[in-house]
């Protein structure tokens, strides 16, 4: 008998004929809405592997009830939402999707913060809302981007992938990361300090930092009130690396300028979100690797993690 493999979100066919040629594959049938948590705990009973999204939790009350389980394959960099140390203890295989989102997510966080020092957004609308009736030297103003001082906190792949992007606006750039990155140095001129100085030094500062019980929050009150007043803040990683409110307080206050934002705390947001009604706010759906061809790499990616371990017993990109 060919062993289960479910997948929570409905991929192209495409990509999954490797796998069908050596499991039985089992598909959640819709590709906008997640699979129910009660259909997940159903499938996931009898799956030799699963290939999961950021939207499925994949925790110990999941894990505890799959015996036969044996790959997690997250189409995803991240994987928060999985329970990597109980999957551990429990010889449960992580695998994620690097390197291939890299330089599309660089794109969408540098398009972002473009958009909101530029106000681009906010022009469009004027148009479509048909309030363009003359022209006048201050209307839609926004900031440059050149030669200003770009902090990235999170130097990983993504963070050095927009340290290059940035080289091309003769920006000065700074960094925090857990260690220091000898090859964005030498190749981009980035410059390493402490995260207070980053606070204090950014014109544009970019959160890439992975989600971790270190990371959580830490752009609080306390650290929005350290920030320029003209500084404008961009979180293209985790919405829990943020306190929503503290950012709320900080836009509406004056003590920073604007923010561009593609996660959230809670995702999906609403309308009700209050961030997402500032105008001094550009939010996106969380698309940061949303092309259709990293898309498809991300999914063939997940694909060859599982077949390689049914196959030869150990993932590709195992975390």
């Amino acid at each position: 008998m060919k062993p289960l493999v479910y997948i929570t979100r409905k991929l192209p066919d495409e990509v999954l004929q490797p796998l069908q040629e050596v499991a039985t594959v089992n598909m959640w049938d819709k590709d906008d809405v997640p699979v129910p948590r009660d259909i997940l705990f159903e499938k996931a009973k009898h799956a030799t592997a699963l290939l999961t999204m950021l939207t499925e939790q994949i925790d110990k009350q999941l894990i505890d009830q799959c015996e036969q389980l044996k790959v997690v394959a997250n189409m995803a960099v991240g994987y928060d939402n999985i329970d990597v140390a109980y999957a551990k203890e429990k010889r449960l295989i992580i695998t994620n999707t690097p390197d291939v989102l890299t330089d599309t997510t660089a794109d969408l966080t540098f398009a972002l913060l473009m958009a909101t020092a530029r106000r681009l957004i906010e022009a469009s609308s004027y148009i479509k809302s048909d309030q363009w009736t003359t022209w006048s030297p201050f209307q839609l103003a926004g900031t440059d981007i050149h030669k200003k001082t770009l902090g990235i906190f999170g130097m990983g792949r993504i963070g050095e992938a927009v340290a290059k992007r940035a080289t091309g606006f003769d920006m000065d750039i700074y960094y925090h990361n857990r260690s220091r990155k000898e090859a964005a140095e030498r190749d981009y001129g980035a410059q390493y300090c402490t995260f207070d100085e980053l606070v204090e030094k950014s014109d544009f500062l970019v959160c890439l930092a992975p989600l971790t019980e270190e990371t959580k929050e830490i752009f609080n009150e306390d650290v929005f009130k350290k920030m320029k007043k003209q500084a404008i803040f961009i979180n293209a990683s985790r919405g829990d690396l943020v306190n929503e409110d503290a950012l709320y307080h900080a836009l509406t206050t004056g003590e920073i300028a604007c923010a561009g934002l593609d996660v959230f705390q809670e995702e999906p947001i609403r309308g009700t979100n209050p961030l997402a009604n500032l105008k001094n706010v550009v939010a996106l759906p969380h698309i940061g690797s949303a092309s259709y061809e990293t898309r498809m790499k991300m999914a063939t990616l997940a694909i060859e993690n599982i077949h390689s371990y049914l196959e030869k017993g150990e993932a590709v990109t195992q975390v």
